[in-house]
């Protein structure tokens, strides 16, 4: 909760005409300021709330928080606001709010980071809270601590927490990567903690568990518009010289577990590092990012209930722009070939499926269509990734392997996605590995009923017992 001041100069004599005049000129001229809440959806629903005040220029400013991913404290000077309407530009997701007050306690508007999304503001006392069942809360059984590192040229500062078992050890020590998109240390979405669950079940059973915000996300420093993974790969490796240098930890049992993209950074790590005794790979990908997303595409348009035509079509659209983008690095070439694939495409497709599925109706949809496209496949992040080959990380790691995922996965597809795991691993020089798909499970190890990634945030369920119990009981026996 934020505490206002409102700075009064007034002179020894003042009517109290005057007074009541200029109280009212302030409430006003100041309709914005309190607590705004409300839900964007982008794949999932999520809470994103905007707390707006003065300050003591009586210029706005507003701070932004994603409660249901960890993200707090984004603070916005760049506010306008013009008698019913306010433009919120926060830097930090290159986002932008612009909404029009329709009466004292709601706000109409939109938030736009590339695409536009609806986000209808409520006045609200204070940000509702959600605490899921598994979710461990205080006291613990063990040790909880606070850390702040840097890496080697002292360029970027980590938050995380450390949790320890009692004793002096040295225990076996794991490392939790987050999955795509920046995260903050608990891989917190829709009102999950995943991390915090597993590092509190890990560290009961006897481990050392270091969980860290990524970059530009609570504590951690760091620059993230022109980040790839490969760059993250560099965050886990400060992560863990700094713990190498705990007496806590025990070297030679260091550990990774990597969910979804972070998988792909303990593959990476492990396939350079020869001090990584174990590699957990929940739901990471075992084929190209090309092939991920398109099977994520594929998957995703099935789960929503569209008819199988109206998939195969798109997939169709989808498959050619992907590999466009592979290849043209170049904007306005890129941006050239994806016009061209999308006039092909919509001259053979019926017009209610390319509706329906692009939502392109007339020439300014399309090209915001194309243009959305083209910009996003420009970025640094997703140009690494289409391109990323877990086979030739994988066919190189000399630890041991974990891999695990959901059948019901729709981000990443188990079937096709542990094969190729494990056909490489077969071919590695992994001494020992294991693969498992569970049965009714999703992306996050949640069972599911619609399975869809709108769901996570219905469920109750954080991850299933029965993983972490597989987990812990795996490293019990080949992290000796």
């Amino acid at each position: 909760m934020f505490h206002f001041k409102t700075m009064w100069l007034m002179k020894k004599i003042m009517l109290v005409i005057v007074f009541a005049v200029v109280a009212f000129t302030a409430m006003a001229q100041t309709p914005f300021i309190g607590i705004w809440e409300g839900k964007v959806t982008a794949g999932i629903d999520m809470r994103v709330v905007f707390t707006i005040r003065q300050d003591e220029a009586q210029k706005y400013i507003a701070t932004m928080e994603v409660p249901d991913q960890g993200i707090t404290g984004i603070t916005s000077r760049d506010v306008s606001v013009n008698k019913d309407s306010i433009i919120i530009h926060v830097k930090q997701f290159s986002g932008t709010y612009t909404g029009r007050q329709v009466n004292d306690t709601t706000i109409h508007g939109e938030w736009k980071q590339g695409i536009g999304t609806r986000l209808h503001l409520k006045r609200v006392e204070k940000v509702t809270t959600t605490q899921r069942r598994q979710t461990p809360v205080p006291p613990f059984d063990y040790r909880t601590e606070d850390v702040l590192y840097t890496n080697k040229d002292k360029t970027i500062q980590y938050g995380a927490t450390i949790t320890m078992p009692h004793g002096s050890g040295p225990f076996p020590t794991v490392i939790l990567i987050t999955g795509s998109g920046q995260q903050n240390r608990d891989e917190a979405i829709a009102g999950h903690k995943p991390f915090a669950v597993i590092a509190d079940y890990l560290t009961r059973n006897g481990m050392v568990v270091l969980r860290v915000d990524d970059r530009g996300m609570g504590q951690t420093t760091g620059e993230t518009q022109t980040a790839t993974t490969l760059d993250f790969s560099q965050d886990i490796n400060t992560s863990i010289e700094y713990l190498k240098a705990r007496k806590e930890v025990d070297k030679k049992r260091l550990v990774l577990i990597g969910h979804s993209e972070g998988g792909m950074i303990a593959q990476l790590l492990a396939s350079q590092r020869k001090d990584i005794a174990a590699i957990v790979l929940l739901a990471a990908p075992g084929k190209s990012g090309a092939e991920v997303l398109i099977e994520q595409n594929r998957a995703i348009s099935e789960t929503a209930g569209l008819p199988k035509e109206f998939v195969a079509a798109y997939t169709d659209l989808y498959t050619s722009i992907i590999e466009h983008g592979k290849t043209n690095a170049d904007k306005e070439i890129l941006k050239n070939k994806i016009g061209e694939e999308v006039e092909r495409w919509i001259k053979a497709t019926p017009a209610n499926i390319v509706i329906a599925t692009t939502g392109i109706i007339g020439d300014k949809k399309k090209d915001e269509f194309i243009s959305n496209f083209s910009e996003t496949f420009q970025a640094p992040w997703f140009r690494y990734f289409l391109n990323f080959q877990p086979a030739q990380y994988l066919e190189k790691v000399s630890c041991k392997v974990l891999a695990l995922n959901g059948s019901k996965d729709i981000q990443v597809l188990s079937g096709p996605n542990l094969a190729a795991i494990e056909a490489v691993l077969k071919k590695s020089k992994a001494p020992t590995y294991k693969v498992k798909e569970y049965e009714g499970l999703n992306h996050l190890f949640q069972h599911c009923k619609t399975c869809t990634v709108h769901e996570y945030g219905m469920l109750e369920e954080t991850i299933s017992v029965k993983v972490l119990e597989d987990i812990a009981a795996w490293l019990k026996v080949e992290v000796k």
